[in-house]
């Protein structure tokens, strides 16, 4: 019966991809850690003392504004220089910033933000990009991770969209959540702070579970800097992550899981999006409900994800060859872009 069912599903999905190819638009949605992006005003309630202009770093407009150009190359240079869809982001002390790269650097587009303030002690927060063409704000939450030592770390962003097909509004049902993260660092060895991320793995996945509760069809994209890979513990056992490949059994299996990782293959693969040492973690990533898999009119491309690694922002010489160029290196300012590289997928998104 299982293989009937599998070789059902497999008629039914390629007989459906060869239909969605020619009556689809593609969305691209991505993810980057834009590393430490400050302004250059002090915040008393944070420690942001570092990147003030007689701060450490020596933080200036002059620098704040390269660093700002740089980024919007990067993210315009995505999706064949168009664009991505919707980018989820994370280090950004304010919304102001990310309101001043959209109006400045994009105005021929029409981008809109979506960000809240959270408890972090430095100040940096979880934000998103989103295309208003594509998609209608609806709400955005902030999901507070709690840790046993009581430091405040990041919220989960939790944002609502209503997505357009044709230019036009769809029925309410269709919306697509998306959840921007930016776990707990490794800071202090990544056992010994493994239970912070295993505390931001629980509070994402209850208000997952909320989500699937009220709707067990509902399309979710997770995105974010996790500080662990896709085998941690913290993804596979307390997120419940599926690793998911396109082109196994599992594919069809996965009608019965519900969160599924897109990055594992590339992952298993020893590709990464940070290097540490001399070793690749994928620790920005992308996660799927298993609806996006199966819908009619909105799902992933299967393996459209990648590690984005446009040639201008490689480091193409030395020690450090083939990292992401940085703005710093160590306290040595440098002028790159980020010591991450950004992650992006593909969906479809059926027109009426």
């Amino acid at each position: 019966m299982k293989k009937l069912l599998t070789a059902f599903l497999f008629i039914t999905i390629i007989n459906n991809n060869s239909a969605f190819q020619q009556t689809t638009d593609t969305i691209t949605v991505a993810f980057w850690n834009l590393e430490n992006l400050f302004d250059v005003m002090d915040d008393p309630k944070k420690e942001d003392e570092e990147f003030l202009p007689s701060g450490t770093k020596e933080w200036t407009r002059e620098r704040q504004d390269k660093k700002m150009y740089n980024l919007s190359r990067v993210i315009r240079s995505m999706n064949n220089d168009k664009g991505p869809d919707i980018l989820g982001v994370c280090e950004v002390e304010h919304q102001a910033l990310l309101d001043s790269l959209v109006s400045k650097f994009f105005p021929d587009k029409k981008y809109k933000t979506a960000y809240l303030e959270s408890h972090d002690g430095r100040g940096i927060d979880n934000g998103l990009i989103y295309n208003s063409k594509l998609f209608s704000l609806i709400s955005v939450r902030g999901d507070t991770v709690k840790l046993n030592d009581g430091y405040p770390t990041r919220l989960v962003l939790n944002v609502n969209l209503a997505y357009r097909q044709a230019g036009l509004l769809t029925k309410e049902k269709d919306t697509l959540r998306i959840y921007v993260n930016h776990w707990p660092s490794r800071r202090g060895g990544e056992t010994q702070s493994e239970p912070n991320r295993i505390s931001a793995a629980e509070t994402l996945r209850h208000s997952v579970d909320e989500n699937f509760l009220a709707n067990r069809n509902v399309k979710i994209i997770i995105m974010g800097d996790f500080n662990d890979e896709p085998g941690n513990m913290s993804l596979t056992n307390y997120l419940r992550a599926t690793p998911f490949y396109c082109d196994s059994s599992e594919y069809y299996d996965s009608i019965l899981l519900d969160l599924m990782n897109i990055s594992y293959p590339d992952y298993a693969e020893g590709s990464g999006s940070y290097k540490y040492k001399d070793d690749w973690n994928m620790l920005d990533q992308i996660i799927i409900s298993n609806s996006l898999l199966f819908d009619e009119h909105f799902h992933y491309i299967c393996d459209s994800f990648e590690v984005y690694k446009p040639n201008l922002m490689v480091t193409h010489s030395g020690k450090f060859e083939g990292t992401a160029f940085p703005t710093y290196g160590g306290s040595r300012y440098l002028g790159g872009y980020s010591d991450h590289y950004p992650v992006i997928a593909k969906f479809y998104l059926g027109k009426n």
